[in-house]
């Protein structure tokens, strides 16, 4: 309890920070590092902009033996993931099909090899970012696909892997415009707003598994309720 973590936090690509928006945080002593105490996958999610990677850096060294990954991963898989982001001329059922294809290698390769090892799995976006995001692209799309959300869920049902718990990190869609520098096509207002309310839908169909974190209070305020819905999680694991 006496030592206390000075973390440089860049919030970047995956939180479609700016360079501008580097910070040190520090971190009260209540952060020290312990072990995971439950085999779990517990997934962050939200806007971008509302500071998912932050948290997941910091608990990088709360938790060091558990396993931390990301999706989009930085697999090949990945790879073609990013290409799509940049392009704005990209086909969005080709898209959202890339995402697909990069979360099954990541269940392969990542998820469930930890699980079956025991660890505590922490992971930086995961299957809700899909919901939420390519969802609302299809939404507003010339595609024909009545219900787009419940779509992609259907497809991922035959072989993903649930969170067993869910930390939303809200923040308006205007906030996490301004935070992520509107820098890709996912950046933009409207468009934000569309996934916070896709959000919206998930959280209200499985309300025990998400844990909503608001990410309009400081960056320690943010990690300190974080560290305490984590500490109970694994308690009740």
């Amino acid at each position: 309890m006496n030592r206390k973590l000075t973390a440089l936090v860049r919030r970047g690509a995956d939180d479609g920070m700016t360079a501008a928006a580097e910070l040190v945080i520090g971190i009260t002593p209540i952060y020290k590092r312990r072990p995971p105490s439950a085999t779990m996958l517990v997934t962050l999610e939200g806007l971008d902009g509302s500071g998912k990677t932050t948290v997941w850096e910091a608990l990088r060294d709360v938790y060091p033996d558990a396993t931390f990954t990301r999706e989009p991963t930085s697999s090949w898989y990945g790879d073609a993931v990013y290409r799509s982001i940049e392009d704005d001329d990209a086909d969005p059922l080709a898209e959202l099909f890339l995402y697909t294809a990069d979360h099954a290698d990541h269940l392969e390769r990542t998820i469930r090899p930890a699980l079956a090892d025991g660890d505590l799995v922490v992971s930086d976006r995961y299957s809700d970012s899909r919901f939420a995001y390519q969802a609302a692209t299809l939404a507003s799309s010339d595609i024909e696909i009545r219900r787009p959300l419940e779509y992609i869920r259907g497809i991922h049902e035959a072989f993903s892997r649930p969170p067993d718990a869910t930390l939303y990190l809200d923040l308006d869609p205007r906030t996490a415009a301004e935070r992520s520098g509107r820098t890709n096509k996912f950046e933009e207002d409207g468009y934000l707003a569309a996934v916070a309310e896709n959000y919206e839908r998930l959280i209200a169909a499985e309300p025990d598994r998400f844990v909503r974190i608001d990410a309009t209070r400081s960056p320690e305020e943010v990690l300190d309720h974080v560290e305490s819905v984590m500490e109970r999680l694994l308690a009740e694991g």
